[in-house]
């Protein structure tokens, strides 16, 4: 993997990881355009370059993350199963990242985003901001991010789609999925670099941090858009596309 790869992957991961698309099914159908293979390094590599996408949040949302206790528990909370099912079955995980799995649930996960949509009633969404989310909400949101752990489910998805079955709006529910990413990915990327850092050559490392950096930028760009779009669509575009990709892909290049 070169530079260019880096660079392209680093705007695939900052464009589609606050998105309900999956950006770790993105960057591995990506890598297979261009012809990367999935090594353990380059597995590495695309979960290490989230963590670029993910300091975009605490750069846009600083102010919460610094003055807010509850925000903290609550995002806690909400990361507590990730974090003890992820522990727990990180080495199968690993085992599902392929161009097969996304596809499949790419699809699946589309075809979720417009029922749940078709059924979504606004009157039912009270909870308008991330610091009315009750607890025990937070906690099932965090279960619903835990079925992100399959690559091509998207865990902003799954968030939002959890969020919204419990009765946040979009916004919110969109806002909480950025937020519940910050302990959550950072803990990911920072348990899956310890891991694997010795699969790293020294000259790899330059790749890495372009990715990284390409990754903030695009991300600071997506999560500004995104909020823009929700607050006056639904996600059932994001559905469509979702769909249209996994049986492209199914089709033309498996």
């Amino acid at each position: 993997m070169d530079i260019l790869d880096s660079i392209i992957l680093g705007i695939v991961e900052g464009l589609t990881e606050f998105l309900p698309v999956s950006s770790t099914g993105h960057l591995i159908l990506v890598s297979k355009l261009l012809g990367i293979d999935q090594t353990d390094a380059h597995k590495a590599f695309e979960v290490a370059i989230q963590s670029g996408a993910i300091l975009a949040v605490v750069f846009l949302y600083r102010e919460k993350l610094t003055h807010s206790i509850e925000l903290w528990k609550r995002l806690i909370i909400g990361f507590i199963p990730t974090g003890i099912l992820g522990f727990l079955l990180y080495k199968y995980i690993k085992e599902l990242f392929n161009p097969y799995t996304v596809s499949i649930m790419l699809i699946l996960g589309g075809v979720i985003f417009i029922i749940v949509e078709l059924f979504y009633k606004k009157r039912e969404h009270q909870v308008d901001d991330v610091l009315k989310i009750p607890y025990h909400k937070a906690f099932f949101i965090g279960l619903f991010q835990s079925l992100a752990m399959i690559p091509g489910t998207s865990r902003s998805g799954a968030t939002i789609i959890g969020g919204l079955l419990l009765g946040l709006d979009r916004k919110t529910a969109a806002e909480f999925s950025f937020l519940l990413a910050v302990p959550t990915m950072f803990a990911a990327t920072g348990y899956d670099i310890l891991k694997n850092h010795h699969h790293f050559q020294p000259e790899q490392w330059i790749t890495l941090f372009t990715g990284f950096v390409t990754a903030f930028i695009f991300a600071v760009i997506a999560i500004k858009l995104f909020l823009s779009f929700v607050s006056r669509y639904n996600f059932i575009p994001f559905g469509i596309y979702r769909i249209i990709i996994g049986v492209i892909f199914l089709m033309f290049v498996l």
